[in-house]
C-alpha cells in the first residue's frame, strides 16, 4: 500500500470517533442508517482519512454529495458543521501533501 493510499484510507479508530461525534446519524438528514465513511474533501482530491475530514452520511446523502449538483450547498453545510466541532478546523490541513 502506498503512503498516499494509506493516508487517504479511514482507519477504524477514526470511524469510531466520527461515529461518536455525529451521534450515529447522518449529519445531513438525520437518518440512523448511516456510516462514517464520507470524505469532506474527496479522496480523489487528496482528502485525508482523518476525523476532521470524515462525515457520517446515509447512502442517499453520500451519493447526493458525491454525484449531484447539490454538492456546493451541502459542502457549505458540512464546512459549518465541521467548524462547529473543531474550532481550529482548517480546510488546507485536510489534503495529502507529499
Amino acid at each position: 500500500m502506498s503512503k498516499r493510499t494509506k493516508a487517504l484510507a479511514i482507519p477504524q479508530s477514526v470511524k469510531a470517533r466520527v461515529w461518536e461525534r455525529d451521534k450515529g446519524r447522518c449529519v445531513y438528514c438525520g437518518s440512523p442508517l448511516a456510516a462514517p465513511v464520507a470524505h469532506y474533501i474527496a479522496r480523489s482530491h487528496g482528502g485525508l482519512g482523518i476525523e476532521e475530514n470524515i462525515l457520517t452520511l446515509c447512502d442517499a446523502c453520500h451519493r447526493r454529495y458525491d454525484q449531484s449538483t447539490d454538492r456546493r450547498s451541502m459542502r457549505e453545510y458540512f464546512r459549518e458543521y465541521l467548524q462547529s466541532k473543531y474550532p481550529d478546523w482548517d480546510e488546507t490541513k485536510l489534503i495529502y501533501r507529499r
